[in-house]
């Protein structure tokens, strides 16, 4: 079962983008909480050391136009152990 936490999606440039991914990432780097917020949701969340990073795109297709996505996700146990599979990734 999941349950959502926060949810926010807006439009946006993409340097507006760029600039809020550089915000988490900075946090992430300083071993920092990362803050969510928007409206009347807020959440943070203390990320661990060591979690899972996982990277998919995807091409919804269906009705009218196709629609490419790429999301970014961390993910940990909420009692600090990992249990992802460790490889390499590359962004280039």
């Amino acid at each position: 079962m999941e349950e959502v936490l926060f949810e926010s999606e807006q439009r946006q440039s993409r340097s507006e983008t760029a600039q809020m991914l550089r915000s988490v990432a900075d946090k992430l780097e300083a071993g920092e909480s990362v803050s969510l917020s928007a409206g009347e949701q807020s959440i943070t969340l203390a990320v661990p050391e060591t979690h899972t990073f996982e990277v998919k795109a995807e091409r919804e297709t269906g009705g009218g136009e196709s629609e490419l996505s790429v999301e970014f996700e961390l993910e940990w146990d909420e009692n600090g152990s990992d249990s992802g599979s460790d490889g390499s990734l590359e962004i280039a």
